[in-house]
């Protein structure tokens, strides 16, 4: 919140608590169950779209949300911190909760429509192609370890 370039009055905080909330009823009440064998994409697309619902909904309901956030990016980003809390509290892991972000984006662009201008799209910056990354000092991604 902090970081961001803009004030996002308590709607960002809103958010991110809502999430953990959604969070947590789908991780049965516990932090950081939804591991193993119960982490699915299924369980994760659930979560997301329910906090993005939320978020966006909000957003609809109540002009004022809107005219805080003056402009599309910060409310797509504010609905993605949202998302990723959810998955955070959900699952504990960062990987899901940055793909997450990513799903939350794609949401908002096929609700509400493109962000940007000038040829710059937040979609197309900030989604999937950024999800599963690897440092570059690791080497290639797929290749064998030396035992």
């Amino acid at each position: 919140q902090y970081a961001s370039a803009t004030y996002t009055d308590n709607i960002l905080e809103d958010f991110c608590y809502k999430g953990c909330e959604i969070g947590l009823d789908y991780a049965g009440g516990e932090m950081a169950s939804i591991k193993g064998d119960k982490l699915n994409m299924d369980i994760l697309e659930e979560i997301i779209r329910a906090e993005n619902d939320y978020c966006l909904t909000q957003y609809e309901a109540y002009p004022t949300v809107a005219e805080s956030h003056f402009g599309g990016s910060v409310r797509a980003c504010c609905a993605a911190a949202g998302c990723g809390s959810a998955v955070a509290c959900a699952t504990g892991l960062t990987q899901p909760t940055l793909s997450a972000w990513s799903l939350s984006q794609l949401g908002h662009y096929e609700r509400i429509g493109r962000l940007g201008f000038f040829g710059y799209d937040l979609q197309d910056q900030a989604t999937a192609n950024c999800s599963y990354s690897y440092q570059s000092d690791e080497g290639m991604p797929f290749e064998m370890r030396g035992v």
